[in-house]
């Protein structure tokens, strides 16, 4: 799934770092600025909660969003990050496409 959700988001125009636990994604977010963290809640080593939770120490400019198939993990994303969009599976790509263009429509209309 990650590859499909890569793809279009490149598609869409956007530049995508693909990691598959957030274990690596936590040394990118220490080098680089980026503008999304769009991450899966249940993952292997480290689940996605946590990396937004380490995301905004070291990067709390980076804004954050979820993908899940519980509702139950939905819940507890909501109440821990509140700020966070959750998306929940399924979805189409397009509809996560236009998720993340909704996310920087928000930052662009905070920054006016």
């Amino acid at each position: 799934m990650r590859t499909y959700i890569e793809r279009a988001l490149i598609n869409a125009g956007y530049e995508v770092e693909s990691v598959d636990r957030g274990t690596e994604a936590v040394p990118l977010l220490e080098q680089d600025d980026f503008d999304l963290l769009l991450s899966d809640i249940v993952m292997p080593e480290m689940d996605g909660i946590e990396l937004a939770q380490r995301c905004a120490e070291v990067s709390p400019r980076t804004k954050v969003m979820f993908i899940t198939g519980f509702a139950a993990v939905s819940l507890r994303a909501s109440r821990e990050q509140p700020h966070a969009k959750v998306l929940s599976k399924p979805f189409h790509l397009r509809d996560l496409v236009l998720e993340v263009e909704r996310a920087f429509e928000d930052r662009r209309e905070a920054s006016l």
